[in-house]
């Protein structure tokens, strides 16, 4: 794949069917993982307009801010905190319509409506998340799951 994306307008599922194997073929030839985290996050942002796409890479007891497309983000998330470090601490995809509703949510951008959040697993562990929020309520739904997680199997860490 060159440095452009081919994405025809359609529906969201159509959208990420397009997207998915020029993720992969643009990631496969890098081995870079910031080069990849940082492609991908842009992808994400130029096909569906999300509010912000990011990486957060595991260190220690915190995720740590990794490449992302958007507002500034907050550098830190404890485990367990927030929906990120929920995400984390539960080891799997959580989808938040409303994020002034999830107990504990951490407020990075008082833009954020709406977040979904992606473990990114290596050997059944957690090394990081993928997280998208939106600027609108109910943003997120199964089809972004189900996309988003494989899309997650394809970095290397």
């Amino acid at each position: 794949m060159a440095e452009n994306l081919i994405i025809h307008t359609g529906s969201k599922e159509e959208k990420y069917r397009e997207l998915l194997p020029q993720l992969h073929s643009l990631v496969s030839t890098e081995a870079d993982l910031i080069a990849n985290l940082a492609n991908m996050a842009a992808a994400l942002k130029q096909t569906f307009g999300f509010f912000w796409v990011g990486f957060y890479l595991v260190k220690g007891e915190e995720l740590v801010l990794g490449p992302f497309q958007g507002p500034i983000a907050c550098t830190r998330i404890r485990f367990g905190r927030g929906v990120c470090g929920t995400a984390w601490k539960e080891a799997r995809t959580l989808i938040v319509p409303d994020v002034e509703q999830f107990p504990g949510h951490i407020a990075c951008s008082s833009d954020s409506k709406s977040e979904i959040v992606v473990p990114i697993l290596k050997q059944g562990k957690v090394v990081g998340v993928l997280d998208i929020d939106s600027d609108t309520l109910d943003s997120f739904d199964t089809i972004d799951a189900r996309y988003l997680e494989e899309i997650c199997t394809y970095i290397v860490l």
